[in-house]
């Protein structure tokens, strides 16, 4: 048999041991063949922790053949090597030459423990020099309230214990720094060990987000079973996650790319302080104020509701005993107009000679077949429910004798508005080609009555379906929502990255699952005033139905006509405004702002749509054609977040489209929709440019709202070559604001249109009005405070972070969102009342603009 093989013997090496002392400095030197062990002891006591630090610096320069310490303890073993190597973005290797280290803790059940720890030092290189110092860290545990300011860097990390005093379930964890680079990251770890405290493994466990300037975390003490927990304060290898540049990675001719960089000295000075939070008392307070504040609306709509009612039965006792015989004379007594506070002024417009005689035969023709004699329809109709243009004089429109006789008259004659067809076609059934659309509305004046000839049931219907599609949109629309901000809660909670979401870290009050419940509850305005604007607008609605079942002249042929589908669809949209608020604040971040956005959106198109519809009711857009303009929006919204950042060939083209979508909505407006996109578009252009420019110089057919489109026009064309100059990179913004500003331009024109049309404002809405742009001041105020950004790096957004400043649970945006909700609340009440003089003037008295 051959003989067994030689094993080699294994290379024996010479151990040195030192009993080694804390605050000294040991140089020496490690080669291959000798160990050094230096050992410690220490004190430990049960309600006292000290932090042990070990500090170490290789002299020699052997890249390829580092040193290698271990630190062994009772409860955990701790090894690094110096050089230490970090990687960075692309793999890059950065090597410090320079280490320290925190020991972890090991608790204790005694009174009193000794403690023993190694340190050992070893190498594979010839001859390696190094020095060894072992501290303890005074201020390991941080105060309650108490600021303490330290240095750290990539290689040398730190962290402190912090205990949870008596009588404090959670508390705000705020590290500041005056220098916004090196970029830094902030751990809350339980007591464990090892701890995690390198750029490539901080992320391991617990809580943590980058940080510049300013970083702030709540804890929970339910969340850390030993009442206890560490605060880890990691400086990065690079500044590319806080928004920093890469640094330049110099490669020498004959290097490696391998070959790791020094990095030098990249060292940030920091200070932290632990403060208690808000207590559960607190939490219950804001709830009750919120409540409180809008509950208090619900209140005040009651009140007024009952004063209404109360004025209006007082009214109709006093004309109710006007009405009947004198005892003197036996005659009925009369009322002046100023008493009874229903005095209207006269106005320019109003009976426009032919333009609205439709109105005026139709009413004549029905009363004429009543036995009653044309000068006392003229009297009673010109005295109660319009005027002739030859008597300028005040109207108005109580239950009097003459107007209980006028009631029966119109009772039994047939509605103007039963001669047109019950579907939308192009053309309605007429008698007469003066009736015919194409007259009609291309008359240079026009009143309400002549776009408003369509049945009432088929346009009940027609703007019914704003609301049912309004309310399909949100369902389909919030479900999904809402499942995908709870996946991103989850994923936050779980992971405990704090940098998927965009808090304002400074006033973010955790409640169950949630991390920032005080911006979820200040949504609550959205849907309860919502919720009571869709109550006025029901009691509105079954107010006028009880009108019309008792053939009231005011609801048949007076005042704007009145439909309500457009309200409720604006109702529903601020209810799910707050909602959709709420889930994107669950978790704010780039990829879900279009869900605070989406009904801004829509209810910026539908307050346009029902201010045009209050002179336009036949003409006024479909809601599925509404509809999809907005979907378009929101596409163009989403298109423009994601790609539309610094997109030169993005801008190009939205710019384009903006420009010609304002032209074509433009000329739909000015010719009321009379005219058609076909082949033959540029030919009737330049036939037009040629007869009213060139061949004879005539001024626009209607110059209001020519006026208006001039000025539309402006206004949006700057807007578009300002954002293909600018290119803000807030593009879902940019877009809410070419919205409001065309509100804003349009609700202008029609107060202004009202005003010199002689009409008049009542108390009401000149109060919602005024009260309601002080509110949107106010609230605009708050908004461009900017507590945080998704369009930064959450590092550089949490530079804006700022305090509460109401009861310690609300911030700047929440008191937006309180003030616009109220804000917007008023505007619908605006666009509710506005008309409301109207509601005793005939419709051919009434002008369109």
């Amino acid at each position: 048999l051959p003989p067994p093989p030689v094993l080699p013997q294994p290379h024996r090496r010479n151990v040195s041991e030192t009993e080694a002392q804390f605050n000294t400095t040991y140089t020496d030197w490690v080669d291959a063949d000798l160990l050094h062990i230096y050992a410690f002891n220490h004190s430990v006591r049960r309600n006292r922790t000290e932090g042990v630090r070990v500090s170490v610096n290789v002299l020699s320069d052997h890249k390829d053949l580092p040193v290698l310490f271990v630190v062994r303890q009772k409860e955990a073993v701790v090894s690094f090597q110096v050089p230490l190597i970090l990687r960075g973005l692309y793999q890059r290797k950065y090597a410090y030459q320079e280490v320290s280290r925190t020991l972890c803790q090991p608790q204790t059940k005694a009174e009193v423990e000794t403690q023993h720890f190694y340190v050992d030092v070893s190498t594979l290189s010839l001859n390696a020099s190094y020095q060894l110092r072992v501290t303890r860290v005074e201020n390991f545990v941080l105060r309650t309230n108490e600021r303490f300011s330290f240095n750290a860097t990539a290689a040398q990390p730190q962290y402190f214990k912090y205990e949870f005093p008596e009588g404090v379930d959670s508390v705000i964890v705020k590290v500041t720094s005056a220098m916004a680079f090196p970029c830094s990251v902030i751990s809350i770890q339980d007591i464990l060990c090892p701890v995690y405290d390198l750029d490539n493994n901080v992320a391991f466990i617990g809580m943590y987000q980058t940080m510049t300037k300013k970083a702030a975390i709540t804890v929970q003490k339910k969340d850390f079973p030993s009442h206890s927990f560490y605060v880890v304060v990691v400086v990065k290898t690079e500044d590319e996650a806080c928004g920093g540049a890469l640094p330049y990675y110099p490669l020498s001719k004959n290097a490696s790319p391998d070959e790791p960089v020094d990095q030098h000295n990249r060292q940030k000075t920091l200070e932290v302080m632990v403060s208690p939070a808000i207590t559960s008392e607190a939490y219950v307070s804001s709830v009750v104020f919120c409540l409180s504040i809008f509950l208090s609306f619900y209140v005040l709509t009651l009140l007024i509701a009952c004063w209404e009612s109360c004025r209006q039965h007082k009214r109709k006792g006093l004309l109710s005993a006007m009405d009947s015989p004198s005892l003197d004379t036996g005659h009925s007594r009369s009322i002046p107009d100023s008493f009874l506070g229903r005095g209207y002024d006269s106005y320019g417009y109003g009976s426009f000679g032919n333009g609205s005689s439709s109105s005026t035969e139709g009413i004549t023709d029905s009363l004429g077949s009543t036995e009653v004699s044309y000068s006392y329809v003229g009297e009673s109709w010109g005295d109660w429910c319009g005027r002739s243009p030859a008597e300028p004089r005040a109207r108005w429109c109580p239950g009097s004798a003459a107007g209980e006789r006028s009631l029966e008259n119109v009772a039994v004659r047939p509605r103007l508005d039963s001669l047109s067809s019950v579907e939308e076609d192009d053309y309605d059934t007429l008698a007469d080609i003066d009736y015919d659309k194409n007259v009609i509305r291309t008359k240079k004046y026009l009143c309400v009555a002549d776009l408003a000839r369509k049945d009432k049931r088929v346009l009940r219907k027609k703007y019914q379906i704003y609301f049912w599609n309004i309310a399909t949109i949100a369902v389909f629309y919030a479900l999904p929502v809402i499942q995908l901000v709870i996946t991103y809660q989850t994923v936050v909670n779980v992971t405990g990255n704090q940098d998927i979401c965009y808090y304002n870290f400074l006033c973010a009050h955790p409640l169950g699952n949630l991390s920032a419940f005080n911006n979820i509850l200040s949504n609550l305005g959205y849907v309860l005033l919502g919720l009571l604007f869709l109550l006025i607008i029901l009691q509105r609605e079954i107010n006028y139905n009880r009108a019309l079942m008792r053939n009231d002249a005011h609801a048949l042929e007076c005042g704007i006509p009145k439909h309500f589908g457009l309200f409720y669809a604006m109702g529903t949209a601020l209810m799910m405004e707050g909602l959709l608020s709420a889930c994107y604040h669950v978790c704010p971040n780039y990829t879900n702002f279009q869900f605070d956005t989406s009904f801004m959106y829509m209810i910026a198109g539908l307050c346009m749509l029902k201010l045009y519809q209050k002179r336009h009711p036949d003409i006024n857009a479909s809601a599925y054609s509404a509809y999809a303009c907005l979907a378009l929006v929101i596409f163009f919204s989403v298109v423009g977040v994601v790609f539309g950042k610094g997109n030169t060939a993005f801008w190009i083209v939205f710019s384009v489209i903006h420009i010609l979508a304002t032209l074509l909505l433009s000329t739909q407006l000015y010719y009321m929709g009379r005219w058609k996109l076909d082949s033959g578009i540029l030919r009737r252009i330049l036939h037009v440019l040629y007869t009213d420019c060139i061949r004879q110089c005539s001024g626009p057919m209607y110059v209001d709202r020519m006026v208006l489109l001039v000025m539309g026009n402006i206004i949006n064309w700057s807007l578009a070559a300002y954002g293909l100059i600018v290119r803000p990179n807030d593009f879902a913004s940019y877009l809410l604001a070419i919205g409001i500003c065309n509100l804003l331009l349009y609700f202008a024109f029609y107060i202004i249109m009202k005003l010199r049309s002689g009409e008049r404002i009542k108390l009401i809405p000149l109060l919602c009005i005024i009260s309601t742009s002080v509110v949107w001041g106010f609230a605009l105020f708050f908004f461009f405070q900017g507590l945080s950004t998704w369009q930064k790096t959450p590092a550089e957004s949490r530079e804006h972070n700022r305090d509460c400043i109401l009861l310690d649970f609300f911030d700047d945006h929440d008191i937006w969102h309180f003030l616009s909700s109220i804000a917007m609340f008023g505007s619908f009440l605006v666009l509710l009342t506005l008309d409301d003089d109207l509601d005793c003037i005939q419709r051919d008295k009434i002008y369109v603009f």
